[in-house]
């Protein structure tokens, strides 16, 4: 199983039925995919439509149905459209019970970047911002590592996206919850061991007595 199928499944485990979750763009819009047996939820898209499905299979795309980063998305029955003011207006009125996003860095203080690369081309911060404030719960999906260097750090080296610590960080290789006390271990993938997770990972780790292996 690839490092993102293995990111996405783990985090699709975290969604409880009933509740709205808006999905990031990119990995994260991977997620629904994923969602276990009988779990129903509520996926929002920060451009404007709420009941959002799981991705096309080809040749079936509907140019009026895509995500916030203009990838291809389906509508499940009773989804709804609306404007971004609606769409903003649920974000920051802390009504999203979840959203999951993508990740560049995140430090021993929970804080997320998560927007621009320095000389890089940028289209902007967009919802990100709104996202990482408004939501009730954050979780991170991302690498572990970027070509062998951590992305977990003791400080952000790219621009912040929020101060608000994140919730939970979720990476190809463990589980990792953000508390006041520091960034917790909670789980390790199949067929690594804690002292790996460890090396690979810049930021100091609380790591209790007994850590589960994560179910994927």
């Amino acid at each position: 199983m690839d490092a993102q199928t293995i990111i996405v499944k783990r985090v699709a485990q975290e969604l409880r039925p009933g509740t709205l979750v808006n999905l990031g763009i990119g990995m994260p819009t991977k997620v629904a995919n994923h969602l276990p047996a009988g779990v129903s939820v509520f996926f929002q898209s920060e451009n404007g439509l709420l009941g959002m499905g799981p991705v096309p299979p080809d040749g079936m795309e509907d140019p009026d149905l895509t995500d916030a980063g203009g990838s291809f998305v389906t509508a499940l029955s009773g989804a709804a459209a609306f404007d971004s003011a609606m769409s903003f207006g649920l974000i920051r009125g802390g009504h999203l019970d979840v959203t999951v996003l993508g990740g560049l860095q995140v430090d021993q203080r929970g804080r997320l970047a998560n927007w621009m690369i320095p000389g890089k081309m940028i289209p902007g911060m967009g919802g990100a911002m709104d996202l990482v404030s408004g939501a009730k719960r954050v979780i991170v999906a991302m690498t572990h590592t970027a070509k062998g260097a951590p992305k977990i750090l003791r400080e952000c080296t790219l621009p912040l996206t929020s101060i608000r610590r994140v919730d939970l960080v979720v990476t190809e290789m463990a589980v990792i919850a953000f508390t006041e006390a520091g960034p917790e271990l909670r789980e390790v993938a199949p067929g690594l061991t804690i002292a790996e997770v460890v090396a690979a990972t810049e930021a100091e780790l609380i790591v209790p007595a007994e850590v589960p292996v994560m179910a994927v």
